[in-house]
């Protein structure tokens, strides 16, 4: 049973909830205000009836009872005058029965001659009586002094009045009468009758309007997460293609790296295969040449042979140096072919043959595949990096540190030499902010961070880190 309430109301909306609990609340809460103004309305009709009444009923009885402010006792003649007022007068169709109260609790008067001049112990309506106070109750006549009313009656209006002596507020005694009650509860059920209908109605249209606010407020509620949930369906598509456009310009950067280093090595060739070659040749008949300028002196030392030669041969020579200096910087290893570590061993191993420095190259477990993209950043980066060391820190405590960490190659390359104030303004055409500039875009391009520490007389070091995520779908060993 208890299951299938609570599946009940499980499968229930939050309106529906609020419907069911409210209308319960709703009852118990009618009922309650209900009875509580029924039982007002009842007390009020009863004091305003008894009030009534003992106006009515001390303008007959007060000036037969005055006597008592003098005497504790009435007479036989104040006995007939009560006795003919009950019986010729319209006020005994009224009345069932009266009693007059002495102070002491003693009855000094009852139609019902059994009850004269007994003491019954005191009530409280008696004793708020005697305070000055008309008090009044529906009785169910259960006290022994009703005894012969209730042989007649269920119930009776019971009303206590007090009797001052005139001039006076000196209370000299209670009149206690008993009037029937058909009427008084008519007048009571009908006026309850009136206030269930009020307290019904009021309650039901409050209800009525507190369930309205509430399904206007819950469709607005709903409307709203519906408008927020297309705009979340909104902004979560547009974060959706906003990723997909952002992994294909990384992916397109890192094409663009691969393209611009076959284009380097391509170069590089040209340039081995083209002017180094004819530069070599040329270089190779200026050798036969001074050959012959040499024997052309020995036959005749003073005539002046082609002494511009040897100048054209340093000059040609010297080119040749550079431009196979250059072809090597431009083309770069097969890296496809060789592992990360290997690449980072091969990159600080020619940085120490051709400076003549030491580097300390530290790695931890590295991935074996790699992006091609990754590792031609790498060796570009540590490459760019230890040329500064050796240009502008002589070589001083050069240091490669390399490893691998959530899905991040973290690479730093250190140096003790005399730094730099990196936030001093870069002037244009400077080569060593000019190399920096290259590392960051090559590193920033793949969705990587870069970062230059140094300070004046404390060294420098370039951080950088590589995600292998979002990068071309391609890995080579």
């Amino acid at each position: 049973m208890l299951k299938r309430v609570s599946s009940f109301a499980t499968n229930l909306n939050l309106v529906q909830r609020f419907t069911i609990v409210s209308f319960v609340v709703m009852i118990f809460g009618m009922i309650s205000i209900g009875r509580w103004v029924a039982e007002q309305i009842k007390i009020g009709v009863i004091k305003e009836t008894a009030a009534t009444t003992a106006l009515y009923m001390d303008s007959f009885i007060s000036p037969i009872l005055q006597d008592l402010g003098s005497s504790p006792t009435l007479t036989p003649e104040h006995f007939e005058e009560l006795g003919n007022l009950l019986n010729e007068t319209d006020l005994g169709d009224q009345t069932v029965t009266i009693k007059i109260w002495s102070s002491d609790h003693h009855v000094l008067y009852s139609d019902t001659p059994s009850l004269m001049g007994r003491d019954f112990p005191t009530t409280e309506d008696l004793e708020e009586s005697w305070q000055g106070e008309v008090a009044a109750e529906i009785s169910n006549l259960e006290a022994e002094e009703n005894v012969e009313e209730h042989k007649s009656y269920k119930s009776l209006l019971e009303i206590y009045s007090p009797v001052r002596l005139s001039g006076t507020n000196q209370i000299i005694a209670v009149t206690e009468f008993y009037q029937k009650v058909d009427v008084l509860e008519a007048e009571i059920i009908a006026a309850q009758e009136q206030s269930w209908i009020v307290v019904g109605a009021t309650m039901f249209i409050s209800y009525l309007l507190l369930i309205g606010f509430v399904q206007y407020a819950s469709n607005t509620i709903e409307q709203q997460e519906a408008d927020l949930k297309n705009h979340v369906e909104r902004l979560t598509d547009l974060l959706a293609r906003n990723e997909e456009l952002n992994r294909r310009v990384r992916r397109a950067a890192a094409n663009t790296t691969a393209f611009n280093e076959r284009f380097l090595r391509r170069t590089s060739s040209e340039l081995h295969d083209g002017p180094i070659q004819e530069i070599g040749l040329a270089l190779a008949r200026l050798e036969r040449v001074k050959s012959q300028n040499d024997t052309c002196r020995l036959i005749d030392a003073n005539y002046k042979c082609t002494d511009h030669l040897p100048t054209a041969k340093t000059s040609l020579q010297t080119a040749l140096n550079e431009i196979r200096s250059i072809a090597t910087g431009l083309g770069l290893p097969q890296l496809e072919y060789f592992t990360l570590p290997e690449i980072l061993t091969s990159v600080v191993r020619a940085h120490e043959k051709q400076t003549g420095t030491k580097v300390m190259l530290s790695m931890n477990e590295l991935p074996e595949r790699t992006p091609l993209e990754i590792k031609i950043t790498a060796y570009r980066l540590i490459q760019e990096a230890l040329n500064n060391a050796h240009n502008y820190a002589g070589g001083a405590g050069q240091q490669v540190r390399v490893r691998y960490q959530n899905s991040f190659v973290l690479i730093e390359i250190s140096d003790k030499g005399p730094g730099f104030d990196v936030n001093r303004p870069v002037e244009s055409g400077e080569r060593e902010h000019l190399g920096l500039a290259g590392m960051r875009e090559r590193v920033e391009s793949l969705g990587g961070s870069f970062k230059i520490e140094s300070r004046k007389n404390q060294g420098t070091k370039v951080i950088a880190a590589l995600s292998l995520q979002n990068i071309g779908e391609n890995e080579n060993g």
